[in-house]
Formats: structure tokens, C-alpha cells, sequence
């Protein structure tokens, strides 16, 4: 079995268990948005019963490889699909592109929607092994929820929740856990801020005394340094994937770590 990026490895192990093997194509440190697909991915998907994507637009590249592929009997499970067909957006979320925001995982309610998803088509597909599956499933839901829950307790005195964020990859977890997002530094994965907009978001910084910049480990740290010199604020690097900063392998040590990470970032400002 092959998914797209490692959140998704995480959540088929989790369902899975012992009867499926799972392969990321990405891992951590990589970025979704700008990802080439090497010789080994394609061999990977051809020799697989299922590969697992997010969609909305996330990863672009995904329709090439699996026509290159020649597996007609791949199962291709779309894990975003029942939340592109929800009516009205998610909580907080700032959709880009056609397709929407598709950083839909980083909101827990939305990530136990895609195990769900997940489920039901290893059950389809390996019905021996359905109950299993969904008992699975329900375990792991339950973790979420004990998880948003002590979240939310840990956030419960933190009261300026503003941040300026790198790249648009987080409304749906600031919808969730009740961060503002006052501004972005990129607008659009792949393009540039002009200088024009970067002084507007100094502006924004200093007039409003926002005191927490959130970057992530693939992108380039230059810009947020930047901002920091010219506003103090304090850059926090959060990561969208698993396994891009230490001590987040998992998808709920990965929440756990962005929630805790920056509410000491926000209370010690």
C-alpha cells in the first residue's frame, strides 16, 4: 500500500495494524506542493493493492504517476472526499485555489474523517479483516478525542492567540484550537511575497503587537527571520507533517507538539 505524504502512513498503520504495509512517497521533510516523483515511486505504485491521497489540490502530481503506473486494479482512496462535499468551510479555514485549503488533517475532527474514509476501504477491500478494522478505527478515534480534549484544557489561558504564519497550510488547526491568523508571509505555495506585502505584515506585526511568527522546517527561513529582526517578534517553527521536527513521528505527537510548542511560545511573549 502506498499513501502520499506521512500522515497518511500513519493513519492506515493505525487501521491497518498488522495487515496492511504502508510506504510514504514523502517523508517529514519534504514539501507536498513542490514534490517530484521519483523512478522508485512509480514501482512502488504498480506493485500496490491501494494508494492513499489527500486531494483538494494537494498534491498535484498524484494524476501522472498513477496513469504511468499501469495498475488497473490499484484502488485509489481519496481521503478529503466527504469534506469536499461538505456545505460551508471548515472552521477558520482560507481557501486557495480551486480546490480549497487542503491541509484538512492538521484539524483534528477532520482527521478522524479521513481515518474513517481509510477504514472503509480496507474493509471493502479485505473483508476477513473487517471487524478489525473498524475496531481499530474506534480506538483511534477515541485517542483523537482525548487528545483535542487535553488540548483544549492546555489552551484554556492563553489569551492572545495571534500569529502571523509562513505559509497557508494552517486554518484549519487555527479554526480548531482558536489561533487568529492576523497575516501570511507566502500567500500561494511557490510564489514569493512582494516587497510591498512583506512591509504591510511589519506594519500589521508592530501596530498590533503580535508577538509569534510560525514557520515550518521545509520552507526556507529567511523571510520569517527577516520579519523578527524588524518587529521582535519571536519565530516558532510548527510542522504540518509528521515526523518534520523531532519528537513528532506520530500524528498525535505531531498535534500534541504544535499546540504545546506554541502556546509556550504565545504565553512567554
Amino acid at each position: 500500500m502506498v499513501v502520499t505524504i506521512p500522515v497518511l502512513k500513519d493513519f492506515a498503520d493505525q487501521v491497518g495494524g498488522p495487515h496492511v504495509r504502508v510506504v510514504s512517497l514523502l517523508s517529514g521533510t519534504e514539501n507536498e506542493h513542490t514534490y517530484s516523483p521519483r523512478p522508485s515511486d512509480l514501482v512502488a505504485v504498480r506493485q500496490a493493492r491501494a494508494f492513499i491521497q489527500v486531494g483538494m489540490g494537494l498534491e498535484v502530481w498524484v494524476g501522472a504517476l498513477v496513469r504511468n503506473a499501469g495498475n488497473p486494479g490499484l484502488l485509489v482512496v481519496t481521503t478529503s472526499e466527504q469534506i469536499a462535499r461538505q456545505s460551508g468551510p471548515a472552521p477558520g479555514a482560507d481557501p486557495h485555489g480551486h480546490d480549497g485549503n487542503p491541509h484538512i488533517w492538521l484539524d483534528p475532527e477532520y482527521a478522524k474523517v479521513m481515518v474513517g474514509q481509510i477504514a472503509a476501504a480496507f474493509a471493502k477491500s479485505d473483508p476477513a479483516h473487517a471487524d478489525e478494522y473498524r475496531a481499530n478505527h474506534d480506538r483511534y478515534v477515541r485517542e483523537i478525542d482525548a487528545l483535542e480534549a487535553e488540548l483544549a484544557e492546555r489552551l484554556r489561558l492563553v489569551t492572545d492567540r495571534r500569529i502571523v504564519v509562513h505559509h497557508p497550510a494552517w486554518p484549519y488547526f487555527a479554526g480548531r484550537f482558536g489561533f487568529e491568523i492576523a497575516g501570511e508571509i507566502v500567500t500561494q505555495s511557490g510564489a514569493e511575497p512582494s516587497a510591498r506585502h512583506m512591509q504591510a505584515l511589519i506594519k500589521t506585526i508592530r501596530e498590533g503587537r503580535i508577538r509569534v511568527i510560525v514557520s515550518e522546517p521545509q520552507l526556507n527561513q529567511k523571510l520569517p527571520q527577516m520579519l523578527a529582526r524588524e518587529t521582535a517578534a519571536r519565530v516558532v517553527v510548527l510542522t504540518a507533517m509528521p515526523g518534520g521536527v523531532p519528537g513528532t513521528a506520530t500524528y498525535l505527537d505531531m498535534l500534541r507538539y504544535n499546540v504545546t510548542t506554541l502556546a509556550k511560545a504565545l504565553e512567554a511573549s
